[in-house]
């Protein structure tokens, strides 16, 4: 565990990261819309669950197997898209998946059935996944070494915007027309397909690996080059075990967090605007604040901190009695819960060389889509009732984090991906 720790902290240094990524604007703030999108139009749903539980004539519980649909076609996106981003351009796949999203998103609201729901909501997860996948990927290797825990943070911070942006839509939108025109809204990514086109670079990385590999290719050209085979090494194992439950925790915290404000607390959509800004707000600081610490004391050491604070805040934050408690754990959960969520490009980059990135993180969120999957119809199985809804999830967010924490103290003895490919060069 010490070795663990030691490890996972970097040298303390003055310079500011902040100022230092502003010559890599584009591709951050395109992986924080691209982020941002993605919220906006998977935490429509999460809003919705009532409205379309009425509408189609079932329970919140049925609605979990579409919830499980969603990620099903997140772990396919997270694994396809990082193999076509390893063989064709972070950028390239980044594009196609944005788009990809914003269109199934649009389908979903022209659903007129829970099997058309389920399957739209199958074909936005591929999306979903993809997006993330390259577009993690294109920032780790674009920004300078020192500065990725922050570029990190900044990226992730995106689904905290997107969220909020959400709660705003559906508190305006749900009382005056419905459910489906928050779905509607999902074509705007092909806006930020267009932006990713003009204004943002391929990784260097990618493109400096193939130039050393057609470089190679032109030394021996009778001898095909080598294929590059996927290791599922100690640092892969270690990753992806760790995503699967880090997922199924947040899943259990925020998932069904709206619904249970609305049937355990009996607020109004209107209502519940206000602890979910409050979620926002700390989520963003606490992502921030989170990419600033890893700078300075590592990932591990900020992970665990977080870990320990959300186990501390689950029952205040869906049981407290009153709404001042309500409201302040809701702040102090999304500062907590997200904050984690800050380091995890940064972490699963870390774990993988270059040759296979991007099909290594997407592997990792994509076990990790499944946790949340299977969380999204656990939870709501055995807590039936807005009585027992609440209960169950604290249960599993306790255990989950619990396992979570124990995962990540196991960091094997080599990273392949800690240094990449011109970090040296940058450094000096």
């Amino acid at each position: 565990m010490t070795d663990a720790l030691a490890r996972s902290a970097p040298n303390t240094s003055s310079r500011n990261s902040l100022k230092a990524l502003l010559p890599f604007w584009q591709v951050t703030f395109a992986s924080f819309l691209g982020w941002f999108l993605d919220a906006f139009d998977q935490t429509s749903l999460m809003f919705t669950l009532p409205d379309i539980a009425h509408d189609f004539s079932c329970t919140i519980g049925t609605l979990g197997m579409v919830l499980t649909a969603q990620s099903l076609g997140r772990a396919i996106g997270n694994t396809s898209w990082g193999w076509l981003a390893d063989r064709y351009g972070r950028r390239l796949a980044f594009m196609l998946g944005v788009v990809w999203f914003g269109v199934f998103s649009a389908m979903t609201g022209l659903s007129h059935s829970l099997l058309m729901l389920g399957i739209v909501q199958f074909l936005f997860g591929i999306g979903f996944g993809g997006e993330w996948t390259a577009s993690a990927a294109l920032l780790m290797e674009s920004v300078p070494a020192w500065t990725r825990p922050m570029a990190s943070a900044l990226m992730m911070s995106g689904y905290e915007v997107g969220y909020f942006a959400a709660a705003g839509a559906q508190a305006l939108i749900l009382p005056h027309y419905g459910w489906r025109v928050l779905f509607f809204i999902g074509l705007a990514p092909a806006l930020l397909a267009i932006f990713i086109r003009l204004g943002v670079k391929e990784s260097p990385v990618w493109l400096r690996n193939r130039a050393d590999r057609a470089a190679g290719q032109a030394k021996t050209p009778t001898q095909p080059l080598p294929k590059v085979k996927f290791r599922l090494n100690g640092a892969a194992l270690q990753a992806i075990a760790f995503m699967a439950f880090l997922e199924f925790q947040k899943a259990a915290i925020y998932t069904f967090y709206p619904t249970i404000l609305r049937g355990s607390h009996h607020l109004t959509p209107q209502d519940i605007f206000i602890p979910i800004t409050l979620y926002c707000i700390g989520s963003f600081a606490g992502k921030i604040l989170c990419g600033w610490l890893a700078e300075r004391w590592g990932d591990l050491k900020v992970m665990l901190g977080a870990i320990a604070i959300v186990v501390l805040t689950i029952w205040p934050f869906l049981s407290a009695p009153s709404w001042s408690m309500l409201l302040t754990a809701a702040f102090v959960m999304g500062a907590a819960a997200s904050g984690i969520f800050a380091l995890v490009p940064h972490y699963l980059a870390k774990c993988f060389p270059s040759e296979t990135r991007s099909f290594g993180m997407g592997l990792g969120y994509a076990l990790g889509s499944i946790g949340q999957g299977i969380a999204g119809w656990l939870i709501p199985g055995i807590g039936r009732t807005p009585i027992t809804l609440p209960l169950t999830a604290e249960a599993f967010v306790v255990g989950s984090s619990a396992v979570t924490a124990g995962i990540a103290l196991l960091q094997p003895k080599h990273l392949p991906g800690e240094t990449m490919e011109g970090d040296e060069e940058a450094a000096s």
